[in-house]
């Protein structure tokens, strides 16, 4: 469970990559796959490795 928050982050920062620079999608909906993606890592960090 603890890599999960760390898989979910990376698919949404791929998806943030390919919708923002592949695909040109436009508007401020795209960011938020961005900003979701930063608050799965820092709950992350915050809960540290021992996360139940």
């Amino acid at each position: 469970m603890s890599g999960l928050l760390y898989l979910i982050a990376v698919i949404l920062v791929i998806g943030w990559v390919f919708g923002f620079f592949v695909f040109h999608v436009g508007g401020g909906l795209i960011h938020l796959l961005l900003v979701i993606a930063i608050i799965a890592v820092l709950l992350r960090v915050i809960r540290g490795g021992n996360a139940v």
